[in-house]
């Protein structure tokens, strides 16, 4: 190779050379280049960590600082704690969930008298024998063993009922016993011992207490019996004297003598009923009873007191609530006595109202029976309500210290509807009037259904005379239930006014009758006339025939409703009815046991021209039947010696031609009941209440013009 090839080459490598050189420096600044973002990166990561690193050493500190201080509170906590534990005087221990012990105080170990046995890390099973072993606890009449079992069982329990026990020198302990979450046991003893004796002690004073109240009301009942038996003597004799020969001072004394027999009879009466109630022998006798009737006999005992005070005694009874109930009828009466004369000695003018109403509830046979007892007396003031219904409580003011009584009657009446299961109340005003009132369960009879009735025809418009407002709305508002136009008057002057042809009945009460019968008769007219008395027994001797009727003031609903019945009223039919040709009255016969329902049913038909004849019983209507031949026979179901289905089969047995009707008159009105009636032969059934429109219609039926008129021919002379 020639030299200038050579030099050219050399220059080449040259060349190559110091290219490669300059790219490897390139690379090598590059690289420096990141080497220092890197070195960079690294140094804010280290200066970043060192911050943490800090930080983190300062929270550590604080932390340390803060558990230190916590430390320090759960230490001063436990010693407090443990402090307070220990001045306790009842035991404290704690077990942990294999039942050793952890810890206990000084009253807890001082019960084991400073045994060495009995520290932290014994077991319960160890202490257990140690109560035994050393007689430290009297077991009673189980055996060492077998209480020990019974206690070790208990704590086995997730939560062991309390158990005293009672140590050697007499003390009682209480043991409570309860399991944390994780097994762990706190027992606590407690010193009980005073309690124990305290409650001996009471119960040795309520044995005294019971034993003298069981001697007092004892010696009370004795005493009531033995003093009534002279009062009764002192009282009929007054009575007998009373009716001889007597001036008028003896006459006084005579009356004095009675009067204070009969009061003192009545808190005699008070004090016994008392101290049956609380010797509790006073026990309810529930049966079938009119409840109806038992308040307006009560009505009717207390009311010659009400008059004497110029009180009217009225009576609001739901007219379409049942009356037969299930309950004692005694002891209603008595209730009702007391509220009723409680409410008439404490008002000097205005009335006393009874309000009864209630809910029936025909599935479970009960009705809630509300009783409301008004009047316009002297009231209670707010102060005294609550304690009206105690015993020998009465409202002390001047007003009322002329009232006599035991004060007992309120606290009777309380206990007795309580125990009936009901409640009272009372509500009252001072010096204008107040209300007691009871709520009491009462069950109803097959016959309580709720009564309905229909206005005989003829019947559209009733005139109502009497001059006490709250008697007139009752019986306004009972008679436009029934469905009839009702004018009301209190004075006698608006009811002349309102007399006339299109009023069909009048109802007046005694002091407002005679000057409206002058009326009628001046004007010629002619209805049907009903006086209310609050003695109907005297009051007939003041009215002659134009009266058709003369009821109790105020009237009970199903003697209204009879009376009601009983009347007869002009209807077109009447007036157009034909005159048969055959002169021989209807023959009826009514086999009817009870003497009442005799009654009701004469006073129905007592307006029609018919011969009627009762039978008491089926033996004595079958007799009758074959001697009379009645044309109609109306025929009680329930009677004595046969009933009502049985003489029908014998009358239909013995019958020769045409059948003669039978009609059955019975209170059993349930399901299936009909079936078992007419399978005896009668011809349809008639339910109890008795209905006079429906009486009618079956005599008119059975009538058919084949006798004498039923309405007998009017005297035009």
């Amino acid at each position: 190779m020639s030299l200038a090839n050579k030099l050219t080459e050399e220059r080449r490598n040259r060349l190559a050379a110091e290219r490669m050189l300059e790219l490897k420096k390139a690379e090598l600044f590059a690289a420096n280049r990141k080497l220092g973002k890197h070195a960079q990166q690294l140094s804010e990561e280290i200066v970043e960590t060192r911050a943490q690193v800090a930080t983190i050493r300062g929270e550590n500190q604080r932390v340390k600082s803060d558990l230190n201080v916590a430390n320090e509170k759960i230490a001063i906590a436990e010693r407090r704690l443990w402090h307070s534990i220990e001045t306790i005087n009842d035991g404290f221990a704690f077990f942990n969930a294999d039942n050793e012990m952890i810890m206990a105080n000084r009253a807890y170990l001082a019960i084991f008298e400073d045994l060495e046995v009995i520290c932290p890390g014994v077991n319960y099973i160890t202490i257990l024998q140690v109560l035994t072993d050393e007689g430290i606890v009297n077991t009673g009449d189980l055996s060492t063993a077998d209480w020990r079992r019974m206690m070790a069982d208990r704590i086995q329990l997730p939560d062991p009922e309390p158990i005293v026990i009672q140590l050697w020198n007499g003390s009682f302990v209480k043991l409570v016993d309860q399991r944390g979450p994780e097994g762990d046991m706190v027992s606590l003893g407690l010193d009980i011992t005073a309690t124990v004796k305290y409650e001996e002690q009471l119960k040795e004073a309520r044995s005294v207490a019971e034993s003298a109240s069981r001697a007092k009301s004892a010696f009370l009942a004795n005493m009531s019996h033995e003093i009534r038996t002279p009062m009764n003597g002192v009282i009929g004799m007054a009575d007998l004297l009373a009716e001889s020969d007597l001036d008028e001072e003896q006459q006084l004394f005579v009356e004095t003598i009675k009067n204070s027999g009969e009061a003192l009879l009545v808190i005699i009466n008070d004090v016994l009923d008392y101290s049956k109630i609380e010797a509790q022998k006073l026990e309810l006798h529930p049966q079938p009873f009119d409840l109806e009737r038992a308040i307006i006999e009560v009505l009717m005992l207390l009311q010659t007191s009400a008059q004497n005070k110029g009180l009217p005694l009225l009576l609001d009874y739901d007219l379409f609530l049942p009356t037969m109930m299930v309950g004692d009828p005694g002891r209603v009466r008595q209730v009702m006595t007391n509220l009723i004369g409680n409410a008439i000695k404490f008002t000097s003018k205005g009335h006393v109202l009874i309000r009864v109403t209630g809910v029936p509830d025909p599935a479970l046979g009960t009705l809630s029976l509300h009783v409301v007892v008004e009047d316009t007396g002297i009231g209670i003031p707010d102060d005294m309500v609550g304690h009206i219904f105690g015993e020998f409580n009465q409202v002390e003011n001047e007003r009322n210290r002329q009232f006599d009584g035991t004060g007992l009657g309120l606290a009777i009446s309380q206990r007795l509807v309580t125990m009936m299961g009901g409640e009272i109340w009372v509500t009252s005003e001072d010096g204008v009037g107040s209300c007691f009132g009871f709520r009491v369960e009462m069950g109803l009879t097959d016959e309580g259904a709720i009564p309905r009735w229909h206005p005989p025809e003829g019947l559209r418009h009733a005139l109502i005379v009497d001059d006490v407002d709250v008697n007139r709305a009752i019986l306004q508002r009972q008679l436009t239930q029934l469905g009839l136009k009702v004018t009301a008057c209190a004075k006698v002057s608006d009811a002349e006014a309102a007399l006339g042809n299109t009023i069909d009945l009048l109802l007046a009460h005694q002091d407002a009758a005679p000057a409206l019968l002058s009326v009628l008769q001046a004007r010629g007219l002619t209805l049907p006339v009903i006086v209310l008395s609050p003695h109907p027994s005297k009051a007939i001797e003041a009215f002659d025939d134009r009266v058709n009727d003369i009821l109790l003031h105020p009237p009970a609903r199903q003697n209204l409703f009879d009376t009601l019945g009983g009347l007869t009223f002009a209807t077109p039919a009447m007036a157009t009815q034909q005159t048969p040709t055959a002169q021989r009255r209807m023959r009826i016969l009514a086999a009817e046991d009870n003497k009442t329902n005799q009654l009701v049913f004469r006073k129905m038909i007592k307006d029609l021209n018919v011969d009627l004849t009762f039978a008491g019983n089926g033996e004595e209507a079958l007799r009758l039947f074959q001697d009379i031949a009645p044309d109609l026979v109306f025929m009680d179901i329930s009677m004595p010696k046969m009933d009502g289905k049985e003489a029908t089969s014998a009358i239909r047995a013995s019958e020769v031609g045409t059948p003669t009707p039978i009609i059955a008159l019975t209170a059993h009105a349930m399901d299936g009941d009909d079936a078992g009636i007419l399978a005896a032969g009668l011809d349809k059934y008639l339910t109890k209440p008795l209905r006079r429109a429906l009486i009618m219609q079956e005599i008119e039926a059975a009538h058919g013009g084949r006798f004498a008129p039923l309405l007998p021919a009017q005297d035009d002379g």
